[in-house]
């Protein structure tokens, strides 16, 4: 709000927590691509499955090796049965014993062929696992790069429907951080997590089989980590994700900290802020460091962690099934095999446990993102009603206004702008007039009374189509970074060049226009033209509008004198025939206004023209005396 108070800034972290329902509602979100994902989960238990099998051929393929060493060993002539028989007789029991789980033939070496037959088939499982998790991967990445695009479409259209309150009473990088960088980090959370955390239970599953297939009591040392893990892993859990909120709400501080600081660069240096605004960006920007730092620290402890007992695992699995093929109750092959699994058991029990901090930060950043979508709407239009064409009339009838509960900025007002008037609205400073205003733009609803335009309630017509009979033109100028024909043609974009030239020329803009070396082409940015010339532009858009109803919140606050009379020369021409609102605090400049309107702590309190006014000396005769006395004084 450029004038008068305006809501109050919304603390984000009054709100409670609730990652569950954050977690449902992002489920919830993927539900459109759920095809997808059958496909994917699909895709992904097809390659797991192979991957699972590998192992366990490359087990055979070692058994194969290991028979035939065994084989070249033993003096061909007699059978498998008589050389198992033989060392037991010599006392070589435990040989005996590796022997019988091994099938081998005495005096043959390595069987090649079926050798090569067993490696080609584990190469062929491998790459078939391979390809079918890179074609899971593709259509998984389209999926999460869909549900990013819903996601920022959803917000912007969300943006839309919010009321200028939340705006105003938010902080703009706050806002910005949550459409962009809260967004990326859910949809990279997504990516991230989707595919591993699907993979990485479909392993778990069928590894798990597998093993228990092999070797129960191997199984039962490789499970003992589980519980562990899990404990482990949610005490980790448990102690990071405070700092992952701490860390998302810290980067829209800072956001909003640095937006400030571009967006008012020159005021900043004019009044030489620069230290007190590296200090509050060194505070935020601290922040911002000691909860990512605490985050990822916290999180990042979890593969360590597992890595520790895994390879705990790994050391009891090795040694309890070397004693197993010595006792010949599991083959070399099937204790390779299982050290295998056991690694790849213990690999996606880490990557579960390592995704937890990706999970933490994404989720932390969906809510950010749920809260902005959860936030309250303008209340819905109830159209029952049509403003009448080409009219005029606007009516306050008793209007009582607050943007806090309990705290009224406009109490019982009631003013009427006839048809064709121009009326000026004057005031001190928080008197309440761009707040009468914004009530009009209906950017605001009213707490009672009604605004009336040509005898319609607005509030019983749509927004755009109130919008659609005013033009505005603020104090504060907004233009695009685009042409200047583009800046001025924003109103009506099907707006012909002729009538684009007309508005031009009718507020002076062309004059500037001829000076520039691009023409109409010149972009428009802080180098390229000066605040006042941008203040001529979006006179020059209202002009092409061509509204029913005007509002000038001091539109010429910005422009040299000299151009300022000019403007005001156009502006007269455009009040032709149209009811004009304008928002002055010169008051020099409104002396031809057919009403002029006194407001002070949101009451009207006097209205006539400039001479009745001036002749009954009450408060408008003190501002324009206060006025004229400070111009003597300057002179």
């Amino acid at each position: 709000m450029s004038h008068g108070p305006g809501p109050r800034v919304v603390d984000p972290t009054k709100k409670a927590k609730d990652f569950r329902g954050t977690f449902r509602r992002l489920v919830r979100a993927l539900h459109p691509q759920r095809f997808r994902l059958a496909v994917v989960v699909g895709l992904s238990a097809a390659s797991v499955f192979l991957g699972v099998l590998g192992p366990k051929v490359l087990g055979d393929a070692t058994n194969i090796i290991f028979s035939g060493v065994v084989g070249r060993m033993v003096p061909p002539g007699v059978t498998r049965e008589e050389a198992i028989a033989g060392l037991r007789a010599t006392g070589q029991d435990r040989m005996a014993d590796m022997l019988s789980a091994m099938d081998f033939v005495p005096g043959q070496g390595i069987d090649i062929p079926e050798l090569t037959r067993t490696v080609l088939l584990v190469l062929a499982l491998f790459a078939s696992a391979a390809l079918l998790s890179w074609i899971a991967a593709r259509i998984l990445t389209r999926v999460v790069q869909e549900v990013g695009f819903t996601f920022r479409a959803t917000v912007q259209e969300k943006i839309d429907r919010l009321p200028l309150s939340y705006l105003s009473g938010h902080a703009r990088g706050d806002v910005l951080s949550r459409v962009t960088n809260d967004i990326d980090n859910v949809t990279q959370t997504l990516q991230q997590t989707l595919s591993q955390i699907v993979t990485s239970i479909l392993t778990v599953v069928g590894v798990l089989g597998m093993m228990l297939w092999l070797s129960w009591q191997l199984a039962l040392i490789a499970l003992v980590v589980v519980p562990v893990s899990a404990v482990v892993t949610m005490s980790i859990a448990k102690r990071a994700q405070p700092n992952f909120v701490r860390q998302w709400k810290a980067t829209g501080d800072v956001g909003g900290v640095v937006e400030e600081a571009f967006t008012g660069h020159e005021v900043i240096a004019a009044f030489g802020g620069e230290e007190s605004f590296a200090r509050d960006f060194a505070a935020h920007n601290g922040e911002l460091y000691d909860s990512s730092w605490r985050a990822q620290f916290i999180s990042n402890t979890m593969m360590p962690t597992m890595m520790f007992l895994s390879n705990i695992s790994y050391v009891g699995v090795a040694v309890v099934g070397g004693l197993k093929v010595l006792n010949g109750t599991i083959t070399l092959g099937e204790v390779q095999a299982f050290i295998q699994y056991s690694r790849q058991f213990n690999q996606p029990l880490a990557q579960l446990a390592s995704m937890a901090n990706l999970l933490q930060s994404g989720l932390a950043s969906a809510e950010r993102v749920f809260e902005l979508l959860d936030a309250e709407e303008e209340r819905e239009d109830v159209v029952t009603a049509a403003l009448p064409p080409e009219v005029g009339q606007v009516v306050f009838d008793d209007v009582t206004f607050s943007y806090t509960p309990g705290v009224p900025v406009i109490t019982n007002l009631s003013l009427r702008a006839e048809p064709g008037q121009t009326v000026a609205i004057v005031g001190p400073t928080g008197a309440g007039k761009t707040t009468l205003v914004n009530l009009l733009m209906r950017f605001y609803e009213v707490d009672s009374g009604r605004i009336l335009i040509d005898g319609v309630d607005t509030a019983t017509v749509s927004r755009d189509d109130v919008r659609a009979r005013i033009g505005m033109v603020l104090q504060d100028t907004w233009l695009l970074e685009a042409s200047i024909a583009q800046n001025i043609t924003y109103a009506r974009p099907d707006a012909t060049e002729e009538e684009m030239l007309a508005a031009a020329v009718a507020t002076n803009v062309d004059r500037l226009v001829r000076t520039l070396p691009e023409g109409y082409a010149t972009v428009v940015t802080d180098e390229s033209i000066s605040a006042g010339e941008k203040q001529l532009l979006t006179i020059a858009r209202a002009f092409l509008a061509d509204p029913q109803i005007l509002v000038l919140d001091e539109a010429t606050s910005s422009v040299d004198t000299r151009t300022e009379v000019l403007v005001q020369k156009a502006m007269h021409a455009l009040r032709q025939g149209r009811t004009s609102f304008i928002i002055a605090h010169r008051l020099s400049t409104i002396r031809d206004a057919d009403l002029i309107v006194v407001m002070e702590h949101g009451d009207v309190v006097e209205q006539g023209t400039h001479e009745h006014l001036l002749t009954a000396g009450g408060a408008y005769a003190r501002l324009y005396q206060a006025q004229f006395e400070a111009a003597i004084t300057e002179e």
